[in-house]
């Protein structure tokens, strides 16, 4: 049974390393919000809630996401027992539509607090769920954002630094208008070496508008192009995926288990980039693990990127079976700079990082998290 006594939201600030430029915006800093649960026996469980603060990535944003925290899903779930998670995330769907990144912080900050309970780690609670066992190590690939100086030469220095750093995958941002010829560049960087390249649209190209430049992009044998339209272009994206030799990769479109069954019906990408955040949580990546192991769909775990608390979630997901593709998981320092990550995350020379065994709390350097963040409610259960 889950019973939680008190909760605890954060906002936590930890300012990026370089400016990280994407299609629909830039982001100078990495601001989320920080959900903390307590049992009546002093476990305690960290989740990660990390919408943008404006809504060029998704509806919600870091706002939306603290009020609907604030005023309806922590004062839902305190005081009353779950027989279970996913009991608890039903629980947070009453009522209540998309939000799945305030969902998500809650949610997955309840997986974390079974697993304190346990002794155990996020990827272990998660992959006992499903009945699998978890890889204790996981792949991971680097993502670019468009450079801030908008020069193909500094993209080529960075996706050699990447190749040097052993990341198992290279993926760069584009746009119209910064599209074929970084590709052709990057390209040519990696010719010879065995690292794959990916682009990512976030959703930034129309068809058949864009056919063109679309079409352009497979003569660079790309292991998938992600998200090239609009997030509500399920029709769309199962038709560019007929019309390309480049396999389509979801990203924005995938937000629930309902959109994995629907892709699938007609006839669409089987390439899946899953974030636990963009779907509301742990028990959704579980539905939608079970439609792709089902149907042969290849899956990565993508990030927003989170901060170590939020990557926990990811990591657990990217360990599972089916996760076969390298994940956007990446060293701390690579987002924040050295000593600046609540958890540090670091990625070995060949390219892999490891799976924690430990929950949260026991990862967490509580003195940085302190100095970075800021308690906005304790709220307590009924009575307690």
């Amino acid at each position: 049974m889950i019973r939680i006594a008190l909760a605890e939201l954060y906002e936590l600030v930890l300012p990026l390393a370089e400016p990280f430029i994407i299609s629909g915006g830039t982001m100078t800093e990495r601001r989320s919000l920080i959900v903390v649960l307590h049992d009546e026996d002093g476990h305690i469980g960290y989740g990660e809630s990390p919408p943008f603060a404006l809504p060029f990535y998704s509806e919600e944003t870091l706002a939306s996401a603290r009020d609907m925290l604030d005023r309806i899903l922590l004062p839902r779930v305190l005081g009353p027992s779950f027989a279970s998670i996913e009991e608890l995330d039903a629980a947070l769907r009453v009522g209540v539509r998309g939000n799945p990144f305030a969902r998500a912080g809650l949610e997955t900050a309840a997986w974390d607090l079974v697993a304190r309970r346990q002794g155990r780690g996020l990827a272990d609670v998660v992959a006992d769920a499903l009945g699998v066992a978890h890889a204790d190590h996981v792949p991971c690939g680097v993502a670019l954002g468009v450079p801030p100086d908008r020069s193909v030469e500094t993209l080529r220095l960075q996706v050699a630094e990447a190749v040097l750093a052993g990341y198992r995958r290279v993926k760069i941002k584009v746009m119209p208008g910064w599209d074929l010829e970084p590709v052709a560049a990057v390209s040519e960087v990696l010719q010879g070496t065995d690292v794959p390249l990916t682009v990512d649209a976030n959703g930034a190209y129309e068809w058949p508008q864009d056919e063109t430049v679309l079409r352009g992009l497979d003569r660079f044998g790309l292991l998938y192009i992600e998200q090239p339209l609009a997030p509500d272009e399920l029709v769309g994206h199962a038709t560019l995926s007929r019309a390309l030799a480049t396999p389509i990769c979801l990203d924005e479109t995938l937000r629930d288990a309902r959109a994995a069954r629907q892709t699938l019906e007609l006839g669409g990408p089987t390439i899946w980039n899953v974030k636990v955040h963009r779907v509301g949580g742990l028990s959704e990546v579980c539905r939608i693990w079970r439609t792709a192991r089902t149907a042969g769909v290849r899956l990565w775990a993508g990030t927003m990127p989170e901060s170590g608390i939020g990557s926990q979630a990811a990591l657990a997901a990217a360990s599972l079976p089916g996760f076969d593709l390298p994940s956007d998981l990446e060293p701390s320092a690579r987002w924040f700079g050295r000593n600046a990550d609540v958890i540090k995350l670091t990625v070995r020379p060949d390219g892999l990082m490891s799976v924690p065994r430990q929950p949260i709390s026991r990862l967490l350097d509580e003195r940085r998290f302190r100095a970075s963040s800021e308690r906005l409610l304790s709220q307590h259960a009924p009575g307690a």
